[in-house]
């Protein structure tokens, strides 16, 4: 597998990522709707994966994004400044005292237990980033002077407004202009395409996105959602994974789009919203590798697991060049991430590995 990385040497950052940082607050083990505290964490499907390969994995990331102006932009500043990613290339946009100019998102979310499922509630109209427009980022000068090695994006931020489908393209063409590997996480949000066209403008925008991207991301319900593409007779409540018809996907997948250097795609078979099956698969040069199935897991908090699977990922593709490890990185970092609060990794490279190696739960002294 050659997926033509430039050289760490001729670029300023290993990897960067375009999209919508927001400030979640979480009722820790209560409800949303009762509750009188919340803990504060930044958090968005694109900056999880890039604050991941710095914090987790020692990489040099930065964060394209855009924040209003005000008390709030300054806490999410903080927060990514917290977790190493560089903030040289956040926009900052005027806003009023009310945010009718723009304003910067929230995201309400409980983590579930049991039979209880995870909830949601996003507060994210009118943000900052979803003004953005390619001019707001000198993208000839992150590609092209400062040098990125691999660009990451995905659905969530393309789905934010008709603006931002604009803007993403830009980017990734930019990035394919100057050789940076383009990874990108279909991430399909049903409540976020509704309002700009709907799953036929989702499919509309993927599909265009999808002939710039060398390392294509999803679970089957983004796959065939944004892409078009189906598992039969997979079991609609995912009791049960049809695991032969997600490698016939898969395979479709990369036969349409002869750009992709490699296709992975999430496991999930949701138990309770506290123990779940987890695994995944890679193809890559023909082949299909399976990661390590992690039966029964645990989960304290299954908010962006999927995305330091991507993180995992790409670290081990662009460490390795080996698809078998690369898929394994990304189960066992997302394993982890999912039993810490938060949307972001709480995990280091040396407790990934060591549960790739099969390391139990005993404590360490």
């Amino acid at each position: 597998m050659d997926l033509k990385l430039k050289s760490a040497s001729e670029c300023k950052y290993d990897a960067a990522s375009l999209g919508e940082v927001m400030l979640r607050l979480d009722p820790g083990e209560g409800r949303i709707r009762t509750a009188r505290s919340f803990t504060a964490w930044e958090g968005g499907g694109e900056y999880n994966v890039i604050r991941g390969l710095r914090r987790c994995f020692g990489m040099r990331t930065t964060v394209l994004t855009a924040f209003a102006d005000n008390e709030v932009g300054r806490l999410m500043e903080d927060f990514i400044l917290q977790g190493g990613v560089d903030v040289s290339h956040i926009k900052w946009m005027k806003t009023d005292g009310i945010g009718r100019l723009c304003r910067n998102g929230l995201n309400f979310t409980e983590r579930g237990f049991g039979i209880r499922g995870a909830v949601g509630c996003s507060d994210r109209a009118n943000t900052a980033i979803s003004k953005a427009t390619p001019e707001d980022f000198d993208f000839e000068k992150i590609f092209g002077e400062e040098g990125v090695r691999w660009f990451h994006t995905g659905g969530i931020y393309a789905a934010l407004s008709e603006q931002s489908c604009e803007t993403v393209i830009a980017a990734i063409k930019t990035a394919k202009k100057y050789g940076t590997v383009v990874s990108y996480d279909l991430n399909y949000r049903p409540s976020m395409w509704s309002a700009i066209g709907g799953q036929a403008k989702a499919q509309e925008v993927n599909r265009e996105i999808a002939k710039y991207v060398d390392v294509m991301i999803g679970n089957e319900e983004d796959f065939t959602a944004c892409l078009g593409f189906k598992i039969e007779g997979n079991d609609e409540n995912l009791k049960t994974l049809n695991l032969e018809g997600y490698k016939k996907m898969i395979n479709e997948a990369a036969k349409t789009y002869p750009n992709f250097k490699v296709v992975a795609t999430t496991l999930r078979t949701v138990k309770t919203a506290s123990k779940n099956d987890w695994s995944a698969l890679c193809w890559a040069d023909g082949e299909i590798y399976q990661a390590q199935e992690y039966k029964d897991l645990d989960i304290l908090d299954r908010v962006g697991g999927g995305d330091s699977f991507a993180s995992g990922l790409v670290y081990g593709l662009m460490t390795t060049a080996d698809p078998e490890k690369a898929v394994n990185y990304g189960t066992a970092h997302g394993a982890l991430a999912m039993t810490t609060p938060g949307d972001t990794t709480m995990a280091n490279v040396k407790e990934v590995e060591a549960l790739m190696s099969g390391a139990g739960a005993r404590v360490k002294r």
